[in-house]
């Protein structure tokens, strides 16, 4: 951190090793002589000149550098540097991680040479060749993974320093009284960092944009936003370009396409949806088998390349759902009305149209562009009671009208078969070897100011699986109609890694203490018991805990260009094509599709494969931002519920505490070991657990215990709790 007169401190400049070292790898092209690395240094006294002249020697007699010719020098050809980057911990070290290398290489505070977490950079390795664990020291930033950081502004007379809750980030930023703008002190800001002068303990920045006041809703959720560098507005020429767009439905357009508005379509969605990226069409032909139709909005036909609009939609790759608000990747003008496949009105489409008969086996199958109608619009709890009474009248409780109204009969038996033919489509995948994962995920009742007043659990039920089933279905059949064509063509896949076998070994010991296990001997065996270990836990209070280790057991899906199938899914070939509100990749599919449908050539690989990255990447920001605005809400719940008793379960044990997650509402915190009262603790790590020295008492993954609030904070969005009791019963 830097003084506090406004100036930031320096750092003895006796030991030059490291420094040195630095200045040769960073230009490792040109040698230097010791005058050129003081007056780089700046130093001019001759025992600063002196010590040069020393490390350099030390240097070369280490073979890190070498001497070139007389008195010049650069970095030895045979020195241990890496590029990859820094996975800082909250503890202000760090690990290096490198595609180049077998394991992850520590790195102490005082080499970090100014990295920040996940900056790419270039490493120098010591101890690799002497058999004990290797550490390293940055010697070069390649590139800074974020400028752009949030936190709270301390303005001094002259100056201010921001501070940011984020544990990794381990200084804070000195800011120069001409650069606050309007921020006041105590208010909540967005900084860019500007420069980190070499003798600064600080990085220097300048403000950007003051977001609020800590622990006010609207400032938290736009700091959340921020902090990931996710926009919370879209820019006035993107809307202006947007609202002028022609929506209406033209007769030439629809006589390019096929025209599906007599067929029977409905949509069911969230009943709080706003956007309706799919639909499903149904009819029984006279052979017996079914025709049914998976119509996605045509996004594409109205977000045309070039644009600034398409630009604007690329570089958000996603929409952001977070608590209380969505972040849509498209204006308004397309997201809710243009694209939305809403009740009563005709929409163009694009389709993927099948013949499927009585045992779901695919008999034909067509791709194109469409326009339909859609005749009705339901909410998964309509179709959820359609599908459990068999009957027509969707109650007032449940009806989205707010009153209670009749369906078809054409209707009812649509969504009663199309649930029958989803079943057999699960159950193929489920033998397959597809996992199930079936994670509570935990809900919000907002009142009008946004404010948390119940917490409820998102239970899958038919209704959720039956679109579930043929929106996969869809994904599935664009990406293997493209995938086995021959030539190869380039095509957006979404893939997905096999499981990680060190992670599933870890969670094989965590969930022997509840007495399950998982068969690792084969991909197939790993499957099955993966799903019938998720299966076992269903309901019990170790559910969420062992959903989660086996969540974190598999690999991230991410796009590529590259398809190795999706594990998880247990397809060869799998795509997203039914989001393209939501998701440039489907977007970018659909664009494809129709490229190949009209016999173009094969698209550039490598412009595809950069995108696949980027939208990945963003998909990870976003979703980073969708936790973070629940563990807000959930510590926002909590603040109103201090002085209630809760029944938790322990969800970590570390040697610094336990973590406790709440039952009825899966708020997790932490009870720190040394606030842990009825005898002193110690944590075996053998056992998971925290072991009490008078009384042996063990406190372990899965026990049931008591706990208060004790501290919510906001800005940190995290939860500590009072230790009460175990619960022995």
């Amino acid at each position: 951190m830097s003084n506090r007169n406004g100036k930031p401190s320096k750092k003895k400049e006796n030991d030059f090793s490291s420094k040195i070292y630095k200045i040769l790898a960073k230009d490792s092209n040109k040698s230097f002589n010791y005058k050129q690395i003081a007056a780089i240094l700046e130093v001019d006294d001759t025992q600063s000149r002196n010590d040069i002249i020393k490390e350099l020697k030390y240097l070369a007699a280490k073979e890190q550098i070498e001497e070139v010719e007389r008195g010049k020098y650069t970095v030895s050809a045979k020195a241990d540097y890496v590029e990859g980057k820094i996975d800082m911990t909250s503890r202000k070290t760090a690990y290096f991680v490198s595609p180049e290398l077998e394991e992850d290489v520590f790195i102490p505070t005082n080499n970090l040479g100014k990295a920040l977490d996940k900056d790419k950079v270039k490493v120098y390795i010591y101890n690799r060749r002497k058999g004990r664990k290797p550490e390293g020291e940055v010697v070069e930033i390649i590139e800074r993974y974020k400028t752009e950081f949030v936190g709270v502004i301390d303005i001094q007379k002259n100056f201010a320093f921001v501070s940011t809750a984020n544990p990794k980030m381990y200084t804070d930023i000195f800011i120069p009284k001409n650069k606050l703008g309007d921020a006041e002190n105590g208010d909540v800001v967005l900084v860019k960092m500007d420069d980190w002068p070499a003798k600064a303990d600080s990085p220097f920045g300048s403000v950007l944009r003051v977001l609020g006041k800590p622990g006010e809703h609207n400032t938290e959720i736009h700091a959340i936003l921020a902090e990931y560098g996710l926009p919370s507005d879209f820019p006035v020429d993107v809307e202006v370009f947007a609202q002028k767009i022609n929506t209406e439905i033209e007769p030439e357009e629809i006589a390019r396409r096929r025209d599906m508005r007599d067929v029977l379509t409905f949509t069911i969605d969230p009943k709080d949806a706003k956007d309706f990226d799919d639909a499903l069409s149904f009819q029984k032909l006279e052979n017996g088998n079914y025709e049914i139709g998976i119509h996605i909005a045509d996004v594409s036909y109205y977000l045309e390349e070039g644009t600034i609009l398409d630009a604007e939609a690329y570089n958000r790759a996603t929409s952001v759902y977070l608590v209380d608000r969505v972040v849509p990747m498209l204006p308004e003008v397309l997201s809710n009305f243009a694209c939305s496949l809403r009740p009563n009105e005709e929409k163009y489409t694009f389709s993927a149209i099948f013949e499927i008969d009585e045992k779901a086996v695919v008999k034909n199958q067509w791709f194109g562009r469409t326009v339909i109608y859609s005749d009705q619009r339901f909410a998964y709890e309509e179709a959820q009671h359609i599908i459990e009474t068999g009957g027509n009248t969707i109650p007032q409780e449940i009806s989205i009208t707010g009153a209670e109204y009749e369906v078809s009969d054409a209707i009812k038996e649509a969504t009663l078969k199309l649930n029958a033919l989803s079943k057999i489509l699960r159950s193929k995948r489920m033998a397959n070897g597809a996992i199930s994962f079936n994670k509570v995920e935990v809900k919000f009742n907002l009142n009008e100011e946004a404010e948390p007043v119940g917490v409820y659990f998102k239970v899958a039920k038919d209704a959720n699986h039956l679109i579930e089933e043929f929106m996969l279905l869809a994904n599935r059949k664009v990406a293997e109609f493209i995938g086995k064509q021959r030539p190869e063509k380039t095509f957006v896949y979404r893939i997905h890694d096999e499981p990680d076998q060190d992670k599933l070994i870890n969670m094989q010991t965590v969930i022997a203490k509840f007495g399950y296990k998982i068969d690792l001997r084969s991909k197939t065996d790993i499957s099955k018991s993966l799903n019938n270990l998720l299966a076992d836990v269903q309901g019990k209070k170790e559910q969420n805990l062992v959903d989660t280790l086996a969540i974190r057991t598999m690999s991230k899906a991410k796009y590529s260009t590259d398809n190795i199938g999706h594990y998880g899914l247990a397809f060869e070939y799998y795509s997203h094509f039914t989001s393209p509100i939501r998701r440039y990749p489907d977007v970018m599919a659909h664009r494809l599709l129709q490229h190949y449908l009209d016999g173009g050539k094969s698209a550039d690989k490598e412009v595809y494969e950069e995108q696949c990255v980027h939208s990945s990447s963003m998909e990870s920001l976003a979703a980073n931002a969708e936790r973070d605005s629940i563990k807000y809400m959930q510590v926002k719940y909590m603040l109103d519920h201090q002085h209630e008793e809760f029944l938790g379960v322990i969800s970590g044990v570390t040697e610094w505490g336990i973590y406790v997650e709440i039952i009825s509402n899966k708020c997790e915190g932490m009870c720190r070991i040394r606030e842990i009262k009825d005898d002193y603790y110690t944590f075996d790590d053998k056992q998971y657990a925290l072991v009490g020295e008078v009384t042996h008492n063990i406190l372990q993954l899965g026990d049931e215990v008591f706990v208060k609030v004790k501290n919510a904070d906001l800005v940190k969005k995290q939860l500590d709790f009072t230790f009460l009791r175990k619960n022995d019963q």
